[in-house]
């Protein structure tokens, strides 16, 4: 279902988008049902993310696959550069067509992969909801192919205003290339009298910014974006990583991708608490949300807690109900940061695999634990 603290977030979707975000209350009331009685069992997914590459050209502090502690870097390069063939990827899309799950294009970053932008429409000529996730360094140069291919939505990341962004995320003049590249898009749109995609800030609150949140709001305003929302950030510490050990054993997985959050916040609640009441009252032009959707006492609970339990949301995971990620070697996982498999799409269909032996394991696994101690504050478990 919908999370209470989210309602805000689903109705301006609502407004917005509100053939898709039917479709999403539809399939998650089936997926919630299933959850409850139907042992394993699953739906068709809401929702798909391709893992396109794990290739980036970024190097952005607090990034669990590239930053300072990530784990991507300790990959050997034919792992990093190994990406999925196009023609594979569009047997996937037409597997999947007939019940419109909607498509997350991720990585790494996706605009690195060849075919993007056909990929794209590609699901598009499949009546399927898409969106990408990008670092927006590459926006510029396809903004005609992101319009034209008839991409609904794009996520893009950004910290703050010109120097500070371009500090944390590693690479001088960036801030400048993302505000030409949004531009870019917006006067495409307008030169064709569309309105997609809607362009979605997305802010990681840091130690590096949570201190000049506000000035993002002028940011948004100035490159006419569609919404800003501000993410508290992924972190744990060892005692997580050494507590998940034996569900890994259980499963027979491996969950190191989690050791790159394994860092200290450096964020006071009672400040980023303020920054964010000052934000949500003040008047905007697009929506402005914050995710999770914590009281002070929640902010002081997520950032001070090494045992922190969220107590605001429901402490279960559904997603494993509602969405699956292919990755660039065509395993299909129930999480980003777990390597526990459905299957892999060269071998098997996706279909096929998403109610499989293993996704029933996998999923009366998880509701029996509730959550794993490394999840506590991934994202997924806020957003069902």
């Amino acid at each position: 279902m919908i999370q209470p603290r989210n309602l805000r977030r689903f109705f301006y979707k609502t407004l917005k988008q509100p053939g898709y975000a039917a479709s999403v209350f539809s399939k998650r009331l089936k997926a919630y049902f299933s959850y409850l009685f139907m042992s394993g069992r699953a739906p068709d997914p809401e929702a798909i993310t391709l893992f396109l590459t794990h290739r980036c050209n970024l190097r952005c502090k607090m990034c669990g696959q590239w930053g300072e502690s990530g784990v991507t870097k300790k990959m050997d390069a034919g792992k990093v550069s190994e990406e999925l063939p196009f023609e594979v990827l569009t047997v996937l899309i037409d597997n999947v067509s007939r019940t419109r799950p909607g498509i997350t294009l991720f990585g790494g970053e996706p605009l690195l992969y060849p075919r993007c932008t056909d990929l794209i429409s590609y699901i598009k000529s499949r009546r399927m909801h898409c969106l990408m996730i990008t670092n927006g360094s590459l926006l510029e140069g396809h903004a005609e192919g992101l319009v034209g291919a008839g991409c609904d939505e794009i996520n893009l990341s950004l910290d703050g205003p010109r120097q500070l962004h371009d500090e944390i995320r590693g690479l001088p003049g960036l801030y400048d290339r993302i505000v030409k590249g949004v531009k870019a898009i917006n006067s495409v749109k307008k030169i064709r009298g569309l309105d997609k995609p809607l362009v979605n800030l997305q802010c990681t609150i840091t130690k590096y910014n949570y201190e000049r949140l506000e000035e993002l709001t002028d940011v948004a305003r100035e490159i006419e974006a569609d919404s800003l929302t501000f993410h508290n950030l992924i972190f744990l510490d060892s005692s997580l990583i050494e507590a998940q050990k034996e569900i890994d054993e259980m499963l027979g997985i491996s969950s190191k991708d989690w050791e790159g959050f394994i860092f200290e916040p450096g964020i006071d609640a009672l400040t980023l608490h303020k920054k964010r009441e000052k934000i949500l009252s003040a008047r905007h032009d697009f929506d402005v949300d914050f995710y999770p959707n914590l009281s002070l006492e929640g902010l002081k609970e997520y950032y001070g807690s090494s045992a922190y339990l969220p107590s605001e949301y429901r402490p279960k995971c559904l997603s494993p109900w509602i969405t699956a990620y292919v990755f660039p070697d065509g395993e299909i996982r129930p999480c980003l940061n777990f390597t526990y498999s459905y299957g892999n799409i060269k071998e098997v269909q996706f279909r096929k695999a998403w109610n499989g032996k293993a996704a029933l394991r996998y999923r009366s696994f998880i509701k029996d634990k509730g959550l794993f101690p490394v999840c506590v504050r991934c994202t997924e478990l806020y957003r069902y």
